[in-house]
């Protein structure tokens, strides 16, 4: 099994009101990839509950059969188009750790 955990940082100049709708729409729309991909066997993400001592604004963790279903993940076309629509056109900062569990 493998992990995949993403932090990401919205951008700064994002209204409060566009942060959470952003935030919404990233869980939304990652989380519906549930059943969808192959070899992905759990995706989580944390929108909610951050303390004041964080440094990012929100956390995908993800749980794979193998590294292979994550590569696969990678470059699903459903997962790159709720990566290039929801994600990336908001965050200004990303952090990745992939490991085995």
């Amino acid at each position: 099994m493998v992990k995949h955990i993403i932090l990401w940082t919205l951008r700064e100049d994002l209204t409060e009101q566009e942060r959470l709708t952003v935030m919404t729409d990233i869980k939304n729309g990652l989380e519906a990839l549930q059943d969808q991909i192959p070899g992905l066997k759990e995706i989580k993400v944390v929108t909610e509950g951050r303390l004041a001592s964080s440094n990012c604004d929100l956390m995908l963790d993800c749980t794979f059969t193998d590294e292979a279903a994550l590569k696969g993940y990678a470059t699903d076309p459903r997962h790159v188009a709720v990566a290039d629509g929801k994600v990336r056109p908001y965050t200004k900062g990303r952090t990745c750790l992939d490991f085995e569990i």
